[in-house]
């Protein structure tokens, strides 16, 4: 192995002339953020793990995007692109993640501007500042940051004078425990457990058909597989689909038909429906401890009311959404929310625990703004672990971040952002009311996949919609779960 310094190291006091701000990730918003500062006369670098421009895109490629294109292209790359004579997609169209590649992110990395200014294969490993431990101060905002990356068994360093960092959060998933940690010898069970958006109607089909799937978590991510194991279970008997979620309902998920996406709500309802006709099972209030294996299938065993309970499958889904990986930034002086590990101005606007609507209030350079002068945290990791991140937000962030850069702070500070709603807040999701939830009662667990713990008294509990203990869309017929003692 060997070591690289791409650019040299400076002393003087203007060390951090002529360096270029570095953009981790070529997704969607590395991509703005790279067109965004070439724009405003700043040199960008852009450095991606992936061997190709929307790499992690690219693994759920076949899935359909419920947000058109009016809401997916971003205004300075798309003046990029025009001057290469791209003919840009119908605005109304919903494209599908491999799509939004081969005819957005491929194009725009291969402009003229941004193709030499790409280096791929090249992931990020850490962040610091030249010479200075994230506890030395004198002179900080005046030194080059330092990135040390990987490039095949290539370790490197370079500088920058400010750093973007839109790597994404596709990569680092929530491990299935309740707990957020990971699961005791987890890696025992990588045959039994799938990431999120498996391909259950091509490569991986034959790893569903006619089997018992647990598909765990409750955002898009999870209703989009679902939709596929329902389709599948159309084609080939036997297959059959539970959905466990952590929460006392699936109402986020399930949407509503007022939301402004209409691709969005239609993919709720269309849930909505299959949990409602008995396509598939529903387990709510579901908290997982352990996995256990049992011959070729695979239990979760955990909890369910505050009494143990496990769920028998053959294929289990983590569909649990994802998180940042913030190892790499264990230098920098992050000022992060201690629960959504956003940036800690704009986490009260994303927390969950305080609303799930589309609506996000709007947001750029001052709330993005951490203690590390010139270093940002943009795009879905900018949501630490929030979900409903939309790629407007993102590229409204790159254009106030690029323009703060530039010296432009009043540009930088005018922000506007209007998202589409969806139509279900945190107000919704305690109703009562049965048009918040079910107007029909969803099916119960096959017998064969809830199990009862060896050891305790098994007990029935039988659940109703909305109450505080099942919550919305609980199970139909009793439920075989345990108590906690004799």
């Amino acid at each position: 192995m060997t070591m690289t310094l791409t650019v040299p190291s400076r002393t003087d006091e203007t060390r951090l002339r002529g360096l270029p701000v570095v953009v981790i990730g070529a997704g969607p918003v590395g991509l703005a953020a790279a067109a965004q500062l070439l724009e405003r006369g700043i040199d960008a670098l852009v450095l991606e793990a992936g061997d190709s421009a929307g790499a992690a895109v690219q693994r759920w490629g076949r899935t359909r995007l419920f947000s058109p294109w009016e809401y997916l292209i971003d205004d300075a790359a798309a003046r990029l692109l025009d001057a290469t004579g791209w003919e840009s997609p119908r605005a109304s169209a919903l494209p599908t993640g491999r799509e939004l590649v081969d005819d957005y992110l491929a194009p725009l990395a291969g402009t003229p501007e941004l193709a030499a200014r790409i280096r791929y294969g090249t992931r990020v490993t850490a962040v610091s500042r030249q010479g200075m431990d994230r506890t030395r101060s004198t002179g900080r905002a005046a030194t080059p940051f330092l990135l040390r990356t990987l490039q095949g068994a290539e370790h490197g360093e370079l500088l920058a004078r400010a750093v973007i960092d839109a790597s994404g959060t596709y990569a680092t998933p929530n491990p299935l425990a309740s707990s957020g940690l990971d699961l005791p010898g987890d890696e025992d069970f990588r045959d039994l457990v799938t990431h999120a958006l498996p391909d259950v109607l091509g490569a991986d089909r034959t790893r569903f058909a006619g089997r018992h799937t647990v598909v765990v978590g409750a955002g898009h991510s999870a209703a989009n597989t679902l939709l596929e194991l329902a389709a599948l279970a159309e084609q080939e008997p036997g297959t059959t689909i539970t959905w466990a979620i952590r929460g006392a309902n699936p109402v986020r998920v399930f949407g509503s038909d007022t939301d402004e996406l209409a691709e969005r709500g239609k993919l709720g309802g269309r849930v909505h429906d299959l949990v409602r006709t008995g396509r598939i099972s529903i387990i709510d209030a579901f908290e997982t401890d352990r996995l256990q294996r049992d011959g070729d299938r695979v239990r979760l065993v955990g909890r369910r009311g505050g009494a143990h309970a496990r769920i028998a499958a053959d294929v289990v889904v983590n569909a649990t959404g994802f998180r940042p990986d913030l190892g790499m930034l264990r230098e920098v002086r992050t000022a992060l929310d201690d629960i959504v590990e956003a940036p800690r101005l704009l986490a009260p606007l994303i927390d969950p625990n305080l609303h799930s609507c589309g609506t996000v209030t709007p947001h750029g350079v001052v709330e993005l703004t951490h203690p590390e002068p010139n270093f940002y945290i943009a795009g879905m990791k900018s949501y630490g672990r929030a979900p409903t991140f939309l790629l407007l937000t993102g590229y409204e962030q790159v254009r106030s971040i690029a323009d703060e850069l530039a010296g432009n702070h009043a540009a930088a500070r005018t922000v506007q952002l209007t998202l589409p709603a969806t139509g279900v807040c945190s107000t919704d999701i305690g109703s009562a009311s049965g048009d918040a939830c079910c107007s029909a009662e969803p099916a119960a667990v096959p017998a064969a996949a809830l199990l009862p713990v060896p050891g305790v008294i098994p007990i029935t509990r039988p659940t109703k919609a909305a109450t505080a203990e099942g919550g919305c869309c609980a199970l139909a017929a009793p439920v075989e779960v345990v108590s906690a003692s004799r």
